[in-house]
């Protein structure tokens, strides 16, 4: 068994020859790669992995929509979760983009909010049931 400080030692070497990449890239053997030489064409992530990255992720669009949008903190949770699907699936940025929606938010018109997202075209012509069911949950408050 490997002792902590070892471990530490293993830590800074291999931060030193595998460095670490934010994004994914193709090692020199083809293999996509991401933080520090995690092979995911081989080895993937793990389950534990794969929900610590989504903890992180809900943190990431809650400050955001916080930062964004004037009126998120007073939103009830269920409409808080709705927003923070919507931008697991479109991005902070593509958020935005959701102008009629925020105004309406802002106003507390859940009703025309909830048109708003049925008539985008990612409700139409990309994930329709997702968007129905987050109009739902802004129009209703209900999950």
């Amino acid at each position: 068994m490997m002792t902590p400080e070892g471990k530490q030692k293993l830590k800074n070497l291999l931060v030193q020859h595998e460095s670490y990449r934010q994004f994914p890239y193709s090692d020199t053997t083809g293999h996509l790669t991401v933080g520090i030489g995690r092979n995911l064409s081989d080895r993937g992530i793990s389950t534990t992995e794969a929900f610590y990255l989504l903890d992180d992720d809900i943190l990431y669009f809650t400050s955001k929509l916080m930062h964004y949008l004037e009126c998120f903190s007073g939103l009830s949770e269920n409409r808080q979760i709705a927003l923070i699907d919507m931008c697991f699936n479109l991005g902070v940025q593509g958020f935005l983009n959701f102008k009629d929606m925020i105004s309406a938010l802002n106003r507390s018109d859940y009703i025309d909010a909830s048109k708003a997202i049925l008539d985008s075209k990612v409700a139409k012509d990309q994930a329709p049931e997702r968007y129905k069911q987050i109009s739902h949950i802004i129009l209703t408050d209900e999950l």
